[in-house]
């Protein structure tokens, strides 16, 4: 039953419930917070709210979605806040409230094993590797004694292993209800038990996929709720753009190339050559992968120079897959998976049309794509894909969300820019949503400093790694490491860490052994185990690491940003909102890129003070946040540490976190506004 209005007082009030229970202390910050999702869930209203490090944002939105009595759905954009949500908040909660709500977590497709391909790979014998037919027969056993199938409770699986793959089903090559083992399916069970719940968790992707699905008319993958709530709400415009889209990677075609040859000889051997056709459209998509020429983003468009080259291969292949086509139309009768290779190779051929002039005719109404959809060509060293994007998913998203009337909450500590939340309630279709702005309870002015180093050059410079690397080489020795350096680009990682070991080189000893932790060495979880276990690590990590990562304490005190994080200039989807804006007569760099560049700065720079106790040095090596105009709004934006240009100050700064943990302010220190003040 429905709490009425004022329970949540009565639980984080100053004088509620959960005052002195272990861990826990009345927050103001936290309380305001809490009775704004309170209200908004009892009256069915939309709410953003940004809520800085510190306010304990969880416990304010999962306490009152606990007191409201209704079924109400968690997303997420990181793993680690689902971990923190189901292992940590959740059951302390539930504990102190004495409640018995049920709690379920919902994944993606991919995350449980499927009967039906587990035992058909084990059927087939087709391993490229002995031990991964040993692997195989560890999961199958794993599925005999689990409820879940759930992969992460899969112990005997490294977690990058490609075999999980073996043992799971796609869309694509679910067999859905005409399965022989859909009695037992993983993913069934998954959703009933979410449609039993009160509170169900998932991730972002899975949430979009719903929208999409619900956009498209098709049966819905998550169940019908009375709230969404959405933490790290950052996120959502963007992955909402990628289902809101349409994609087609040459790997798709060669997975389908894979399945057409043993699925025609399972299901159909007499019917055709099925080892011709797999080698024909196998030779065709590496036609298409050379004619893409080297790695880059491309919009498609006929005045790009590889247009010519592309569009030639692409019309021989379809007209391969549209022979084929005919010849499965013929033969899907006989079997499930001809049924399935039928359904995939259709939704092929509908989405090309519109990457072909003379075949755009062939589009259905419902694939018509409008002024607001780009088409671009993402090409790797070894890969090639076809994109179908949206500008923006605003509309696609209000219009699923607001197909019936439910409470929406969405909450991140990084969702204003300026204090201003209009940016990313337009990207979200809620310009009429309730905002609310709620400032850490950290003592920036004491526990950190920004530093923006004098003559670190221009950061698009081939030669500005090096510059960069003898400007924190100092300061990573003087704090002996216990560092983080968040870059743009995975290139950027390779070049400073070799620009960082030709200094570390070239320093006479000084017995401090660094421990160098390099993105694409090891998986996240490795670099981060390592991180906090070590004596002078130091960790550098591009767009990962930007965020949900949770480092508390003096292990970490030194958090390095290369540039200030604007999209690249030569996005194909960018380019396309830089066209439109102009025809328009709108300020793009101010509308868009801008405010993507504060929120993604906000959540770098929120990686360096995650307690009260906290304190460390950030550190911006790019001078246009001091320089350029637009420079005021990115410091409005960040925390409010005290602003320094001196090295002699940062090394200072940093011997006074070692020495004493209660930091006096000095007066000639600028705070950002100070300093925004000073650029005026």
């Amino acid at each position: 039953m429905t709490q009425a209005i004022g329970a949540v007082s009565a639980v984080l009030g100053p004088e509620g419930l959960l005052v002195g229970k272990p861990g826990f202390r009345f927050r103001s910050q936290q309380f305001e917070m809490a009775l704004a999702v309170e209200q908004a869930l009892a009256l069915h209203e939309s709410l953003l709210v940004e809520a800085g490090t510190g306010v304990g944002k969880t416990f304010a939105y999962l306490v009152p979605a606990l007191l409201s009595g209704k079924k109400l759905l968690i997303s997420t954009g990181t793993k680690a806040l689902q971990d923190q949500l189901l292992h940590r908040d959740l059951p302390a909660l539930l504990d102190h409230l004495s409640a018995s709500a049920q709690v379920c977590q919902l994944k993606g497709r991919s995350n449980y094993v499927c009967h039906y391909h587990l035992e058909r790979h084990l059927r087939e014998g087709r391993f490229s590797r002995r031990e991964d037919a040993t692997t195989l027969l560890k999961i199958r056993a794993f599925a005999a004694r689990s409820d879940t199938g759930d992969r992460s409770e899969c112990d005997e699986l490294p977690d990058e292993s490609p075999v999980w793959a073996m043992a799971t089903a796609t869309r694509d090559t679910c067999l859905g209800s005409q399965c022989a083992d859909y009695g037992r399916c993983f993913v069934m069970r998954a959703r009933q038990r979410a449609h039993q719940a009160d509170l169900v968790v998932v991730n972002h992707h899975l949430l979009c996929a719903d929208l999409a699905l619900k956009s498209e008319g098709i049966a819905d993958l998550l169940p019908e709720v009375e709230g969404i709530v959405v933490d790290e709400a950052h996120q959502l415009p963007e992955t909402a753009i990628q289902f809101f889209g349409r994609s087609w990677s040459i790997r798709q075609g060669q997975e389908f190339a894979r399945d057409l040859l043993r699925i025609g000889l399972a299901e159909a051997s007499d019917a055709a050559d099925w080892i011709h056709w797999r080698d024909s459209l196998e030779q065709s998509l590496r036609e298409l992968r050379l004619a893409a020429d080297s790695p880059s983003k491309m919009e498609w468009s006929s005045e790009h120079p590889r247009y010519a080259r592309i569009t030639p291969v692409l019309e021989q292949l379809l007209e391969d897959l549209e022979r084929l086509y005919v010849l499965l139309q013929e033969q899907a009768v006989r079997g499930e998976e001809l049924g399935l290779l039928l359904v995939r190779l259709s939704e092929m051929l509908a989405f090309f049309p519109h990457f072909l002039p003379k075949r755009e005719s062939q589009a259905s109404e419902s694939d018509a794509i409008d002024d607001e959809q780009v088409l671009w060509l993402d090409v790797s060293r070894t890969g090639l894909s076809f994109h179908q994007t949206p500008m923006d998913a605003a509309k696609a998203i209000s219009l699923a969300l607001g197909e019936r009337p439910k409470a929406l909450i969405f909450t991140s500590a990084s969702l204003a820019v300026a204090g201003d939340l209009q940016h990313v309630a337009h990207r979200l279709g809620l310009e009429h949503a309730k905002t609310l702005c709620i400032d850490s309870p950290f003592d920036y002015e004491r526990q950190a400093r920004l530093y923006v180093p004098r003559g670190c050059g221009d950061p698009n410079h081939f030669a500005f790694a090096g510059l960069m690397a003898e400007h924190i080489w100092p300061l990573i020795l003087h704090n002996k490491g216990r560092a983080f350096i968040l870059c743009t680009s995975l290139r950027m990682v390779t070049a400073l860490h070799q620009a960082l070991l030709s200094l570390q080189a070239a320093t006479q000893a000084t017995g401090l052994h660094i421990e160098w932790l390099i993105q694409g060495a090891m998986s996240k979880a490795a670099m981060l185990h390592s991180f906090k276990q070590g004596c002078a690590p130091v960790l550098i990590g591009s767009a990962s690491f930007w965020e949900g990562v949770d480092v508390v304490g003096d292990q970490l005190s030194l958090v390095v940003i290369d540039k200030l994080p604007f999209a690249p200039p030569d996005d194909p989807v960018l380019k396309a909102r830089i066209r439109r804006a102009k025809i328009r007569g709108e300020d793009v760099f101010g509308q868009w890129q801008l405010p993507q560049a504060a929120m993604s700065l906000k959540q770098g720079a929120g990686r360096l003070i995650r307690s009260e106790s906290d304190v460390g040095l950030l550190v911006v090596c790019d001078e246009r946040l001091v320089t350029r105009g637009y420079g005021k709004a990115l410091l409005k934006s960040l925390p409010g540490f005290p602003l320094i240009r001196d090295a002699m100050d940062a090394m200072e700064f940093l011997t006074k976190t070692r020495a004493d943990g209660n930091l006096p302010t000095p007066l000639q220190v600028a705070t950002p506004r100070q300093a925004d003040r000073e650029l005026n």
